[in-house]
């Protein structure tokens, strides 16, 4: 067989030094345009896993998407098939490169792999789930071994992958600022350092991880000390439901009277009939004083039933407004440490990503970053909002 070779970009030192230094688990917070992307590529196209499965994980399908494409072209000359529509590229050799959105949480379940590639997981929803879950399971088979790239986004996931890497000895880390990379021109970071506030400087260009990365939640981490309880003879407690819709999760936050969480649930794909269920068995051990629920479209009707289930519910109507209303007081209860959350990776995680996006009209509207959920920010902030309000506790047994 004629030798054919690959077209691929050259490595920079620093890109060099991670592939020379490497452990089975690695794990790089890079700056921003330092290279994390070719490194990937690369790894995709060693000669030891072009024989070999291969998986590329990326947060949301637009940025898996530009990957595929890339890849593609790279591996025409040795592509046997190539699937668009599953994002398959299967080679001369015998291996396969596989991409996936971690949109989906069970991304690439049931697959095996001799490698995978996490690209900005930082930004993927509910990263160590997917990684504990569905990919690590993945690399049994191969004995394979797994690459985490990102830009930091707070202290979520993908800061205590960073953190856990340096007490592992299968595992590795690295922080890699966008200085390491030779084309970037000094004079354009001299320009960021000069025009950029420090904290994003810091973060995307140098690659450090800052506490809850100035978004719309401060001190998350300083909040999260609370722990699951059994409740005491006659407690009470709050509960906020966020249900889910299509691939959203159903969340449930229950708050006592205190501000701390001691219950905390989350879950999808299941249908609405075992959703109540779920609820009831959380207010058989947690007695509710207060339900807030979501009654938006589809919450109407679960409402409904569990007012006929006897549950003291408040229906709340998610607009604009009441929106930002909710999440600004729930704010306000983190900068002032007046509430206190359990230690729950997703409900970390989604809080430290929140984000808030200034309209034409002035006004400000909360969401997630594309391909992430905001769920459990909407329950947490829900059972805050039933903390706040005046209506008389009652009893339900």
């Amino acid at each position: 067989m004629p030798t054919i070779e690959l077209t691929l970009p050259r490595l920079h030192p620093a890109q060099a030094a991670i592939k020379r230094e490497r452990q089975r688990f690695n794990v790089v917070a890079w700056g921003r345009r330092g290279g994390k992307t070719v490194l990937g590529q690369d790894l995709c196209c060693e000669p030891d896993v072009l024989t070999k499965p291969v998986a590329w994980f990326a947060p949301s399908y637009k940025d898996m998407l530009e990957v595929w494409r890339t890849m593609a072209q790279t591996l025409a000359p040795i592509t046997k098939r190539a699937n668009a529509s599953e994002h398959r590229i299967e080679n001369i050799a015998g291996g396969v490169l596989e991409f996936w959105s971690l949109d989906n949480v069970n991304a690439g379940r049931g697959r095996k792999y001799a490698r995978a590639i996490v690209d900005e997981c930082a930004f993927a929803p509910h990263l160590l789930d997917t990684w504990n879950f569905s990919i690590r399971p993945t690399l049994v088979d191969y004995a394979g071994d797994a690459y985490f790239f990102s830009t930091p986004k707070g202290r979520n996931g993908f800061w205590q992958l960073w953190q856990n890497a340096n007490s592992d000895g299968d595992w590795q880390s690295w922080q890699m600022p966008s200085t390491v990379n030779p084309m970037i021109p000094p004079a354009e970071i001299d320009a960021m350092r000069a025009g950029l506030p420090e904290r994003v400087f810091q973060q995307e260009i140098l690659a450090q991880f800052i506490d809850d990365a100035g978004g719309v939640f401060r001190r998350v981490m300083d909040a999260a000390t609370a722990e699951e309880r059994k409740p005491g003879d006659g407690e009470q407690f709050i509960f906020g439901v966020d249900w889910g819709k299509q691939s959203d999760f159903t969340c449930i936050a229950v708050l006592d009277t205190s501000g701390a969480m001691v219950a905390f649930d989350r879950f999808n794909q299941i249908d609405y009939a075992v959703q109540l269920g779920r609820l009831q068995a959380i207010a058989k051990r947690y007695p509710p004083a207060s339900v807030i629920a979501e009654r938006n479209s589809m919450g109407e009707p679960l409402v409904e039933q569990l007012q006929r289930m006897g549950l003291p519910v408040q229906p709340f109507q998610t607009t604009n407004a009441t929106k930002a209303a909710a999440i600004d007081a729930l704010s306000l209860a983190f900068e002032r440490g007046d509430i206190r959350i359990l230690p729950d990776s997703a409900l970390i995680a989604e809080l430290q990503a929140y984000e808030a996006e200034r309209l034409p009209s002035g006004l400000l509207r909360y969401g997630a970053p594309e391909g992430m959920h905001d769920d459990s920010v909407m329950a947490l902030a829900l059972a805050w909002q039933g903390m706040a309000s005046n209506t008389p506790l009652l009893l339900w047994s």
